[in-house]
């Protein structure tokens, strides 16, 4: 008997399904119970509570909410891993997560087991909006992938042994990129965000509208290590000339001197990643560095940062696929930037900040209910960043995505590319 196109896409989303979930586990694969549990800081969380708050995800808004009669694996989850749902009650402070001794690890992964069967026994049974959710979930489940990647390394720059997570091969010796050049974006009228015919995109995407562009130009690939030695070699992080105030008030409060993870020492610059300490590499993009840094290494530069809509606008006819970008459990580590006249890396190895507030595009609407709490209320403070990183699972991103942080937040993979006005 032929099968149905409804089969076909059962099938799909059962072997995404397998497929997302199985990552989650082979990236933890290497933990112990103590490097699952430990918090390094309030703004990331403990391995356990990524893996278990994805699964949470799914029996909440899927299993529960679509499937009759599903029983919770276990009640008491529901308060320990909501992460900031407000609908659906109270929940552990985040903060405390690192406190959560139990459930082990062994427990945690009982419970995605748990959830992975009960899901893939009712992905026939589910209607249109149940599966919805689960697509949702799978590019939910993603970007936890990303944020365990990187909470891990928080956490284990803080460990005096200095450990690697995954082992590396040491990289490769290349030449330096020459001088950066100058590719003219588009002018005038433009549009931007999710048009609906892309795939799944989140909400905050959306909806397609028109922008305005002046004449600017974007620089072809973003900044290397080599060149960030050079503002900090000329007294980057001692002036105050080519900071915003909040950021020069950020870098004498916390004694800021150079991108996060790196140290100097006798043998030069070097950088932790979970490959533990390597010579700094400096044809690799800069990453690790805030809002606050790339704007200041901009102004030092005599250029700015891209807008939101200059960045998407240029990025719409390149290969969102493309790129350095996580394929598998292995070390997630920039590589190094790419010389030429064209448009380099524009997706994967860093995200790169744009200028843009995080703000919603106009005729946005939060969807209703719990999910609808998804990115809507994030939208105050924060700024776009756009391309994903070397640690974004591969096909998560595309020119439309919106990822956002804080201005003086640097623990993710994050860069910049340069622009300027012509």
């Amino acid at each position: 008997m032929a099968r149905s196109w409804m089969d076909a896409r059962q099938d799909d989303l059962e072997e995404r399904f397998r497929a997302v979930r199985a990552l989650s586990e082979a990236l933890a694969a290497p933990l112990s119970d103590a490097d699952a549990t430990v918090q390094s800081m309030p703004d990331a969380s403990p391995a356990k509570w990524h893996l278990a708050h994805s699964s949470w995800f799914f029996e909440t808004f899927v299993l529960r909410d679509h499937v009759p009669g599903y029983r919770p694996f276990d009640p008491r989850y529901a308060y320990l891993f909501n992460s900031y749902y407000e609908a659906e009650g109270a929940r552990h402070a985040r903060p405390l997560r690192g406190m959560l001794t139990r459930p082990t690890l062994a427990d945690v992964r009982a419970y995605r087991g748990h959830v992975d069967t009960a899901l893939i026994d009712a992905l026939g049974m589910l209607p249109q909006a149940g599966r919805a959710l689960v697509t949702l979930g799978l590019h939910h489940e993603q970007q936890h992938q990303e944020l365990l990647l990187t909470d891990l390394l928080h956490l284990f720059s803080l460990n005096p042994l200095e450990p690697a997570l995954f082992n590396a091969p040491s990289a490769a010796p290349v030449d330096l990129p020459g001088p950066l050049h100058w590719i003219e974006g588009r002018e005038g009228l433009v549009e931007i965000g999710e048009d609906g015919r892309t795939g799944f995109a989140f909400d905050c995407e959306g909806p397609r509208h028109k922008a305005v562009l002046r004449p600017h130009a974007l620089a072809h690939r973003p900044i290397t290590n080599g060149e960030w030695i050079a503002f900090i070699e000329d007294g980057g992080y001692r002036h105050a000339a080519h900071w915003l105030s909040d950021g020069w008030t950020w870098v004498q409060a916390q004694g800021i001197e150079a991108p996060l993870y790196w140290k100097q020492g006798e043998q030069g610059w070097t950088r932790f990643g979970l490959d533990s300490r390597q010579p700094l590499n400096p044809a690799a993009p800069v990453t690790h560095i805030s809002l606050f840094e790339a704007d200041a290494y901009a102004s030092w530069a005599g250029a700015r940062l891209p807008t939101e809509a200059e960045w998407e606008s240029t990025a719409q006819n390149i290969a969102s696929i493309s790129g350095n970008q996580l394929d598998g459990p292995a070390c997630p580590r920039p590589v190094p930037a790419t010389d030429g006249a064209t448009l380099t890396q524009m997706f994967g190895d860093v995200w790169e900040w744009t200028g843009s507030a995080y703000r919603p595009h106009p005729g946005f609407h939060a969807a209703a209910g719990a999910v609808g709490e998804y990115n809507g209320k994030f939208m105050s403070g924060q700024f776009v960043l756009k391309g994903g990183s070397c640690a974004t699972p591969r096909g998560h991103v595309r020119a439309s995505y919106r990822n956002f942080f804080y201005p003086h937040q640097r623990w993710q993979f994050t860069g910049l590319r340069l622009a300027k006005d012509l």
